[in-house]
């Protein structure tokens, strides 16, 4: 599923330090990251839908470091991809900090969330705007 901007079900809220950072009208967008020990990329697809924030699908270009794929992971053009067993959540909370590379946010294209909140706000939250 590709991350697209502009949906009618919903719309993802940035927040940080106590304050809105910026909103966006999405149908579904990605996470990506990088484990800061392994240095292997992860990438996550969400959905909003009925208020929640809905996992589509996860991968991860490697494994080590206590990142095994799950059982039923499948391995598509060097990613290992599965479908995460997590409920429907209200937000997502991202730990932030200097010493990692900061998480991207993918609508359309993936960008550092510092684009959108500067790093020393701190830890972000991700959460259905409403």
């Amino acid at each position: 599923m590709a991350p697209q901007a502009g949906g009618a079900d919903g719309m993802i809220c940035l927040w940080a330090a106590g304050a809105l950072w910026a909103s966006f009208a999405v149908d579904g967008f990605g996470l990506s990251w990088t484990h800061s020990v392994e240095k292997i990329e992860w990438r996550e697809e969400w959905r909003v839908e009925n208020g929640r924030l809905s996992v589509v699908e996860a991968r991860v270009k490697g494994s080590g470091a206590g990142m095994e794929p799950p059982d039923g992971a499948r391995l598509t053009d060097g990613w290992w991809v599965y479908v995460p067993d997590l409920a429907p959540l209200a937000e997502i909370v991202l730990a932030r900090s200097d010493a990692t590379a900061d998480w991207r946010l993918c609508l359309g294209e993936c960008r550092p969330l510092a684009d959108w909140v500067p790093l020393e706000a701190g830890t972000t939250t991700i959460r259905p705007c409403g």
